[in-house]
Formats: C-alpha cells, sequence, structure tokens
C-alpha cells in the first residue's frame, strides 16, 4: 500500500477524533468533491468541506474511530470504518465505507461515504 495512502487514512482518522474541521479539509483537492449522504449534493471544495466537518463534529463527543485496511487500485481507494462516540448525550455505533479517488500527491480528489447507525 502506497505510504501515501497510509498517510492519508491515519490523517482522516485523527482529524475525525479531534473534530480538526480544517486539518480534515487539507486531505483533499482544493476542488474535491466529498458526498457524505447519497441523497444530497455532495460538499464542494475545501471550504464546503470543511464547513461540513465543522457543523457534523459540532454535536459529537468521545469519538473514536478505527479503520479497516484500505483496498486500492491505483488511485481508486475503498476503506472501511467503525465509529463509537456520543451525539446528544447517547452511545452511538457507526459503521461506514469511504470510496476514494486521489491524485498522485495522494489528496482526495473525491470522496463517496456509506454509513448507518448500528442498533
Amino acid at each position: 500500500m502506497p505510504q501515501g495512502l497510509d498517510e492519508w487514512v491515519e490523517g482522516y482518522r485523527l482529524a475525525w477524533e479531534n473534530a480538526d474541521a480544517e486539518g480534515a479539509a487539507a486531505l483533499f483537492t482544493p476542488d474535491a468533491t466529498y458526498r457524505s449522504n447519497i441523497f444530497e449534493e455532495a460538499h464542494q471544495g475545501r471550504a464546503g468541506i470543511e464547513d461540513y466537518w465543522r457543523n457534523v463534529t459540532a454535536t459529537q463527543g468521545e469519538v473514536r474511530v478505527r479503520m479497516g485496511r484500505p483496498f486500492a487500485d491505483g488511485h481508486r481507494v475503498a476503506v472501511e470504518w467503525w465509529t463509537t462516540m456520543d451525539v446528544a448525550g447517547e452511545a452511538v455505533t457507526l459503521p461506514g465505507c469511504l470510496l476514494l479517488e486521489f491524485d498522485d500527491d495522494w489528496l482526495c480528489r473525491s470522496l463517496r461515504e456509506y454509513w448507518q447507525f448500528a442498533d
């Protein structure tokens, strides 16, 4: 697995655990798209991604993220994740998957995310 990919996955994990919207946005190309919900429009560019992260992490506490082993085909990657957190005082488990496309510098050009609250 490319070193840049390992660093990206770890950076994503740390950004989420630390509610670091700026750090998360820095993992993406300036014109990246980030689709967090298939029923909503994608967040556009670093500013859009940073705004999304700032809003979504504002209600999350005690976040712990485990990232699975990425599967890569060139610059296209899939990686599963599992998150536990408190949302509005309730313990939540959230498994999901990221479908990613990277540029040559291992900045993400496109992210599609699938997730579901666990029962």
